[in-house]
């Protein structure tokens, strides 16, 4: 079972890892939002990823197969949200930079120093969407994370299985929005905000085009 577990580990944090929407999302977040709600956003990428390991281990790559054209829809519907993502970031690339109330200092002391619980569940609800709209996970799940799940997998390695997926999403992710979190990485996002923005508008429009176009 550690066996199993170590190989899924090695063979998804090399994919976790890799640039792609999540990180990029979760990066712009920790810098406007704070830690907090960066971490929101990586704790929803951290299911996202568990939906796509399960899928796929349940048979999502033999769906695909049966319902090519299924792949091709799904393939299209995350192209455009990465596509309308990548628009409002381009958009926004000249609007003065809006930073969370307890990032942006200088709050009276009466008012809340912590984002509401509101706030950090819509953010992990974006990171979720924003891991689902990535087609790139379901072919990695679908054609090289099968290969290292045993076929015989228990409900217990079953479970365990997606405990190190969840993991690896997550604790990446959190250590990018830790680290864009902090004050030098704000204060150099907003003196160069609008060339950023629009590299990172560009970076996920590419994205959004190469999903389409795999």
């Amino acid at each position: 079972m550690l066996s199993v577990q170590l190989s899924v580990f090695a063979v998804h944090l090399v994919a976790a890892i890799s640039p792609g929407p999540a990180v990029l999302m979760t990066m712009r977040t920790a810098i406007t939002g704070g830690f907090a709600r960066g971490g929101a956003f990586a704790v929803g990428v951290g299911i996202g990823a568990v939906a796509w390991a399960a899928a796929a281990v349940l048979g999502l790559a033999t769906l695909f197969e049966i319902a090519p054209r299924l792949l091709i829809a799904l393939k299209i519907a995350g192209a455009a949200y990465l596509l309308h993502l990548a628009w409002k970031m381009w958009r926004g690339a000249d609007q003065p930079l809006t930073l969370a109330p307890e990032v942006a200092g200088g709050l009276a002391p009466a008012e809340p120093q912590a984002p509401r619980l509101r706030d950090l569940a819509r953010l992990t609800l974006r990171g979720v969407t924003t891991q689902l709209a990535n087609p790139k996970p379901a072919v990695f799940f679908g054609a090289v994370f099968v290969t290292v799940v045993p076929h015989d997998a228990g409900p217990g390695l079953f479970a365990a299985i997606l405990g190190v997926v969840f993991a690896n999403e997550t604790l990446w992710n959190l250590a990018v929005a830790r680290i864009f979190s902090l004050d030098r990485a704000r204060a150099g996002y907003t003196r160069l905000k609008s060339a950023i923005d629009r590299v990172l508008g560009a970076a996920l429009a590419a994205l959004g085009i190469k999903v389409a176009a795999f």
